[in-house]
């Protein structure tokens, strides 16, 4: 048997769960070596907001589903997911008090399919920031460095899957909320295309389809062998993503073939003008670029003129608004009162105040003028043969702690600060397309840097592809912050 609690902390999903299905561990070992490293690390790193310790124990030792993860330790996100008689917080500075009366499709999946939840994870208020630091909980530390950000809003299970308390760990994305902190923590972080995984049954869609679930992981085979657990349409959902042709799992080594790939690190500053990334993330972008073309692909510079259109901010930030003033609406239905300016963070509040003078007209006229702008982007892209477009993760290393707060009266500075943090993320969200973080450079402060690509709608299995040939490529990847 293998008992070690260090024999199991650096291994993936996959490999947990081939030694469980083999007899050289139980699922009981498994967890209670996950728990350890809870209890030794997350004091410092302030990951796991809600320990399921005894839940876990409990499900290990019982009857588990014969699912391609059974009996793994699996961690949740406090956002955007319901386990039935756990509470659910969504990071709100007033703790709501409200516990999950029924498992959500997702959560059903992730039983089925054989995890075992240990607890639930740290997330910014209502998953706004790209930066996990609620006043509810306060900041999850990165643990590359203590004084830097997790990314948000996913930051809580980053950094748990990074500091090697659990192998893999659910996420979600609005904006980024997989691939930003999954860049800053130097995980593995895919978000899929629109309507692959339900948002069922509480929810049809978020915000007109911005927000999708999957996972933060520690390689390309536990992010695809996840993927084929949870996705597929379930009942009432108000559109789907087409279905793979074989399962995603089979896509981890597949031949890509060759490649046309475009290539930007530049963004849009504040005033409208083109300017380059910082330092570490046009770095990590040229080691890609370095990869790739050594794999045969073609490298091709490119800005495509449609992203930088200076109306494209305002006008997310009119429909994210509004998605904010609808979720404050949902929580004053659940917690059965008013949630007054006291009750919530300043950003949460000025973006709930803007929501209030965005008219029905004004909130379609910003989704209209954001979906002609993705028609313009998908015309543009295909008049030059492009296959994945390339760009960094975040247009700067990871944040120190404390980067983003603001005052009372100034929610909004926040939200602009995120515009030039975050730049490459939300476009697709908005397109609905799937991209992928991988983490390929470290900092001179040892801070993760990770590259996205981007693909086709509908098109995982090619970034799937892509990214196994690179972690082939590198032998793997580097998970140097996992600790004993």
């Amino acid at each position: 048997m293998v008992r070690s609690m260090s024999d199991f902390e650096t291994m993936d999903a996959t490999a947990q769960a081939e030694l469980i299905a083999s007899g050289k561990a139980s699922s009981r070992e498994l967890v209670d070596a996950a728990i350890a490293r809870i209890d030794r690390h997350n004091g410092e790193i302030n990951a796991v907001i809600h320990p399921m310790f005894e839940q876990a124990r409990a499900q290990a030792d019982g009857k588990l589903p014969d699912g391609p993860f059974r009996g793994v330790p699996f961690l949740i996100k406090d956002l955007g997911i319901a386990a039935k008689g756990e509470p659910i917080h969504g990071g709100l500075k007033f703790k709501p008090g409200v516990v999950d009366q029924a498992d959500s499709y997702l959560m059903h999946k992730f039983r089925a399919a054989g995890f075992v939840t240990c607890g639930k994870t740290n997330t910014p208020e209502l998953g706004i920031l790209p930066t996990t630091e609620p006043q509810a909980f306060g900041a999850t530390k990165n643990p590359y460095n203590l004084g830097h950000s997790t990314g948000g809003s996913s930051g809580g299970s980053a950094a748990a899957v990074a500091s090697g308390m659990v192998a893999v760990a659910h996420a979600n994305d609005g904006g980024g909320s997989i691939r930003i902190p999954a860049s800053a923590c130097g995980l593995v972080g895919l978000k899929p295309s629109r309507g692959r995984v339900s948002l069922g049954p509480a929810y049809g869609d978020v915000q007109n389809g911005l927000v999708i679930d999957h996972c933060v992981a520690r390689s390309v085979r536990d992010s695809a062998g996840v993927l084929d657990c949870i996705h597929g349409p379930m009942p009432g959902d108000p559109y789907t993503a087409p279905p793979p042709a074989r399962p995603f799992a089979k896509e981890v080594g597949a031949d890509p073939g060759v490649l046309k790939i475009a290539v930007t690190t530049k963004l849009m500053d504040q005033d409208g003008t083109l300017i380059e990334s910082h330092d570490d993330p046009v770095a990590a972008v040229n080691r890609a670029r370095d990869i790739l073309a050594g794999l045969g692909h073609e490298i091709v510079e490119a800005d495509p003129e449609p992203l930088h259109d200076p109306e494209y901010v305002p006008r997310f930030l009119t429909v994210w608004a509004a998605g904010v003033g609808q979720t404050v609406a949902y929580w004053e239905r659940l917690a059965g009162r008013k949630i007054t300016e006291n009750d919530v963070e300043p950003t949460t509040w000025a973006l709930h105040l803007m929501a209030q003078q965005v008219t029905g007209p004004a909130y379609l006229d910003a989704w209209w003028w954001l979906q002609r702008n993705n028609r313009k982007v998908a015309e543009w892209i295909k008049q030059r043969g492009f296959d994945l477009y390339l760009t960094p993760t975040l247009a700067e290393a990871p944040l120190t702690l404390g980067s983003l707060d603001v005052p009372p009266g100034a929610g909004i500075m926040a939200m602009f600060r995120c515009a030039t943090y975050t730049p490459f993320t939300p476009v697709y969200n908005v397109t609905g397309q799937p991209a992928i973080s991988l983490p390929l450079y470290r900092n001179a402060d040892n801070l993760p840097i990770g590259i996205q690509l981007a693909a086709e709608y509908a098109r995982e299995d090619l970034l799937i592809r892509v990214a196994s040939q690179i972690e082939n490529q590198l032998g793997g990847f580097d998970h140097a912050a996992t600790r004993a």
